[in-house]
């Protein structure tokens, strides 16, 4: 098995990347998917949210609203070092079910967009980073996603620097250019993991 860590700022392009590497074979492992279904209704994670923040962070249908707790979070870094607390190692559970699921042989991509921030470098064999000026994460988040200028720089705030993301890397794919620039470089990559 090779285990390989995924990351990139947001609007780099990890969904693109991961999208294409798992119909390559790679077995991909989704931080943020798996980050959505710890705190689903009924679950332990969506009651300590509640716990922590309050009911207010509800949706009407008993959903955790998203944007509401996003907008508290990514405005406050000790409420987001909360949040973290709460949701990381649920993640990192299931994360390991999913791994050890996979055969001896796969290639098992963890898409992680904290890899950086959370030291979680040391736990994979190879660490490929995505890529994309500030320019492109923030004409992506805004033209594409359709958020806020001041909610993209936000975020892009709270999250490790480019500088920060290259110094972890293995492999980079730069994701500055068109869609179809994206392919050969991800496929060149898929070789690399598959080869050794």
């Amino acid at each position: 098995m090779v285990k390989v860590g995924l990351t990139g700022g947001i609007g780099a392009g990890k969904s693109e990347v991961s999208r294409l590497l798992a119909s390559y074979g790679a077995v991909i492992v989704d931080a943020d998917k798996i980050a959505r279904e710890v705190v689903e209704p009924g679950t332990p994670g969506l009651a300590a949210v509640v716990e922590e923040f309050g009911e207010d962070v509800l949706a009407p249908d008993g959903t955790l609203d998203r944007p509401k707790l996003g907008g508290i979070v990514f405005a406050d870094p000790g409420k987001l070092k909360a949040l973290n607390a709460i949701v990381h190692p649920l993640v990192g559970a299931r994360s390991a079910e999913l791994e050890a699921s996979a055969g001896p042989d796969a290639v098992v991509v963890h898409d992680v967009p904290l890899l950086t921030e959370n030291g979680l470098a040391p736990l994979y064999d190879l660490v490929v980073v995505i890529d994309a000026a500030p320019e492109t994460q923030l004409d992506r988040l805004v033209r594409l996603r359709g958020m806020a200028e001041d909610e993209a720089k936000s975020r892009m705030a709270a999250q490790a620097t480019r500088e920060q993301r290259l110094a972890i890397a293995d492999l980079v794919i730069d994701n500055d250019g068109p869609l179809e620039a994206l392919e050969p470089q991800v496929r060149k990559v898929w070789e690399r993991l598959r080869n050794g």
